[in-house]
Order: C-alpha cells, then structure tokens, then sequence
C-alpha cells in the first residue's frame, strides 16, 4: 500500500506485506532536515531500503532527491535527523567501513589520469585492501566477476576516458559490484544515455538485487524497475510505495504542474504520457 504524507502507513517492500516487508532495512534515514543558508531542502525525510530492494527518489528538480542521496553516504551532514546503515548510526562508522558497505555510482571519474576499465573497477577493491595496497588474484577475480556480471568483460583493456557515456556506466556498475557493497547509491545514472543504454544500465543493477536507491527523471523507468519510489516536492515526501499505488496520474500531474496520462503497457507496467504544463500553470 502506497502511503501519502500524513496519510496510509507506507508500504515495505516490493509487495506490502511481503518478504521484504519482514526484514530488517539494510538502510533507514528518520527526520532528514537540511537547509543551504536561509532555504531548506529538507524537511524532515523517513525513508527505508530492504535487501534486494531498489527505490526510487523521483520528484522536480530542487525537490531535495540529490541532497537526500549525499546525506545517506555522509558525504553531507544534514542539520537533523539520523541514517542508520544496518542498525548502526552512519556517523559513528569510519570512511572505510563506510566504503566496504556502500557504493556510490558516481556519473564521470575526477582527473586526467588515463585508466582502463579494469583498473576502474579494481578502485572498488581498495577499501578492501591491506596496509600495502597490493592487488591480489582475489581483487582481479572479483573485477573480472564484476565486469563479465555487468556486461562489460570485452571493455577491460580499453581506456575508460574514450568509452561511449552507456560503456562508462556499465564499467561504473561493475566497480560499484566489485565493492561487495551491502548498499548501492546511484544519481541520475540514465543521464546523458540514449534510450537502450539507460534501461540497459538499470536492467543490470536490478538483476543484481543489491539494496539499491537511485535518483531518477524518468518517471517511466523508475515505474518499470523500482519496487518503490518516494516522490519529494520542496523536501517533502508526498508519498511512499510501488509504482503502480503510488503513482498516479492526479499526483504527477500536480507535482510537475503538467498534463500527465497514465497509461498500462503490455506486461502491467504503469507508463506516462505528458502533453506540456497545464494551463494556468508556472514552469519551476
């Protein structure tokens, strides 16, 4: 069951009620505040992620999904509230143990420095190694793991600086896998891809089964490959649930002040059409 703000108790998982709904979150944030000088971005965000389990954050741009994702990985401190990563408060864990337990699937890599794809996704190991750095078999057995599990085995000894924007994904997805992660964060990871790679992408990480929380636009891929989304309007949460509860088209239309119509393709899955911003209505 889907849950609106103030409203219905949220749903737990892929199916409420459900295994998923039984277990423990590998993820849980309570009461998320945070403000850039006198705005707030959030106001006071719940939010859960369960083994195996991929949520979505959709919502308008400011709406506050990017800084939610930085918050749940420490690499910004909210104001209020508190993420808990498998009952342990995220604050009290170091860097490294921080980075054994998270993936974060960055889109573009910082600095000049020429790489391979292998050498890119055996950065996913160096939280793992020992006083001296040194690479081991199991590090490069696990890379090849990675990269044949993400599609992108052939891509090893090609420089990743020179791969297409849907190569370069794929090899993130493999170093974010070789991480062994318990949680996986991804912002916008369909940005800039054309539209076999962006579902291509979102395919792989969801046969993956990895709790996962991915920043998405595209309402009809978080509808297709998220078992729940949250969707946020000004730091808010309007409401918690699977994608065919909780998004409907009066909700959509409202949020993105557009002309939306919800449509059921062919296997069940719930889709959009969008015919521009509604009269009387103000772009954001």
């Amino acid at each position: 069951m889907a849950a609106r703000a103030g409203g219905l108790t949220a749903a737990t998982g892929p199916a409420a009620g459900g295994v998923a709904g039984t277990r423990a979150p590998i993820l849980e944030a309570r009461g998320l505040r945070h403000a850039f000088g006198p705005a707030p971005v959030l106001q006071g965000l719940d939010l859960a992620v369960r083994d195996g389990e991929m949520l979505g954050l959709i919502g308008p741009n400011g709406s506050g999904k990017t800084t939610a994702l930085r918050i749940l990985h420490r690499a910004l401190v909210p104001d209020a509230g508190q993420v808990l990563l498998e009952g342990r408060d995220l604050a009290e864990l170091s860097g490294r143990e921080r980075a054994r337990r998270i993936a974060v699937m960055a889109q573009e890599l910082s600095g000049e420095v020429p790489l391979t794809a292998a050498d890119v996704v055996l950065l996913g190991r160096i939280p793992h190694s020992g006083s001296f750095g040194a690479t081991t078999d199991e590090d490069l057995q696990i890379a090849t793991e990675s990269l044949t599990g993400a599609g992108a085995l052939h891509l090893a000894r090609r420089e990743f600086g020179v791969l297409s924007g849907g190569e370069k994904q794929r090899v993130l997805i493999a170093r974010a896998l070789a991480q062994r992660p318990r949680l996986l964060l991804m912002d916008e990871p369909t940005n800039h891809l054309d539209i076999g790679s962006q579902h291509h992408v979102l395919q792989v990480v969801r046969e993956r089964r990895l709790a996962t929380v991915v920043v998405l636009h595209d309402l009809n891929l978080a509808a297709r490959y998220c078992d729940r989304v949250i969707v946020l309007d000004q730091g808010r949460a309007l409401i918690d649930g699977p994608p065919a509860e909780a998004l409907d088209a009066s909700l959509v239309s409202d949020t993105y002040r557009v002309s939306a119509e919800r449509v059921t393709a062919a296997d069940d899955t719930a889709q959009f059409l969008f015919r521009g911003h509604r009269s009387g209505s103000r772009p954001r």
